[in-house]
Order: structure tokens, then sequence, then C-alpha cells
């Protein structure tokens, strides 16, 4: 049962992120740059969902029918979420910049080759160059989303301490002021000490499936 489970859980993620990815590619050919600027309208609900949907994979894990490893994962689903929904959609002026159709193009391309190495994972079946497809793209790429998404911190900084979306004051005796734009910086770099912390998950990952294809391969 959990088998089913976890394999359509795969199935409807690589699904939503083939339609994201094949969506913008034909855009682009069909309308070129002029198709930038409409990537989070056209998508971005799409992209929303599946991002939500990704917070069953920390279920998964406490569950045991997932095998990725709860902490790494647990960065990777904070820091897109918090892109996604704090800093790019409640920002209309944030929505229509670049920035923002490479994020989701990478998010997109990367999740099309996990999903797709984690649903056959579930049934058995190891293409050898497909996980290392997955891990170097992973290991090369990730870093590439986190410039992305920093850089979408960057241009939201402006739009952020001008509208003074959630900056607020606690009703403490002494009111204490909470400046969001700082906070985002402060997260900002953040994200890099995440992105070390997990490439060099990812790294020890592929390490070890390495050792153990070399192991099966001298035993045979």
């Amino acid at each position: 049962m959990d088998t089913y489970y976890i394999f359509s859980y795969y199935l409807i993620q690589f699904c939503g992120h083939s339609w994201m990815f094949t969506n913008m590619i034909i855009r682009f050919l069909s309308f070129g740059e002029d198709s930038v600027a409409d990537t989070f309208y056209s998508i971005g609900l799409a992209m929303r969902i599946c991002q939500s949907l990704s917070i069953l994979e920390l279920l998964h894990i406490f569950l045991g029918i997932g095998n990725d490893g709860f902490f790494p994962r647990l960065l990777q689903i904070t820091e897109r979420i918090i892109i996604l929904f704090v800093v790019i959609a409640s920002q209309e002026e944030v929505q229509g910049k670049s920035v923002v159709c490479l994020l989701f193009f990478l998010w997109s391309f990367l999740d099309v080759v996990r999903y797709t190495y984690c649903m056959l994972a579930v049934i058995g079946i190891h293409f050898q160059g497909l996980t290392q497809l997955n891990y170097v793209l992973w290991i090369l790429l990730y870093p590439l989303s986190v410039l992305a998404e920093a850089f979408a911190i960057y241009e939201s900084l402006p739009h952020f301490e001008m509208s003074g979306t959630y900056s607020i004051k606690l009703p403490l005796p002494f009111a204490v002021p909470i400046y969001f734009p700082y906070i985002l910086k402060v997260y900002m770099v953040t994200l890099f000490g995440g992105m070390c912390f997990i490439v060099r998950h990812l790294d020890t990952e592929w390490n070890a499936h390495l050792r153990c294809c070399n192991s099966k391969e001298k035993s045979n």
C-alpha cells in the first residue's frame, strides 16, 4: 500500500513539473523574450501547488516511506516555500522579473529528473545513467538555483521597503519594530550556508552510491 501511495505521489509531482518545464520551453519558442515576464502568471499556480505538496515529503520521511535525509529535505522545501510564497507571490512587481523565470526553470528541470529517479526507484528500477544524472545535476545546478533565489530576494528588497509588507511592531510593553527587509538580508546569507550543507550531503550520497556499485562489480 505504501509503495502505491508513494509512487502515485512521485508521479503527480513528475507530471506537474514536466508540464511546467514543457510549458516554459514552448512559450519561449513561441513568444521569445516576451514569455519571460509572464512566467509567474502562466505557471505560478501550478508551481505553488507542487511546492505545497512537497511538504508531504517531510511526513513521508518521518513515517519511513521516504529515503531522503530529513534535515536536507527540510532546508530545500523551506527555502522554496519562503522564496515562492513570501518573496515572489506577495510582491507583484517581482513576479515579472527575469530571475523568476530562471528560478522556475531550474526548479522544474531539477525536479523532473529527481521525481523520475524516485518514481522508478520505488518500483525497483535503477538506471545507472539516470542515477548519475540526478546526483550530478543537483550538485551542479542546485548552487545556481540558490544564487537565483538570493537574487530574487535582492530584487524584492526595494519593494518590501516601499510597501512595508510583513514589517510590524510587536504588541509588547515596549513596542519592538520588525523590519522585514532586514530579515530577508539575514536569510539571504543563511541560504548559502544551507547550500554548502546540502551540496556536501549530495556529494556524500553520490560517493556512497559509487562505492556500493564498485563493491557489487567486484563481487560479480
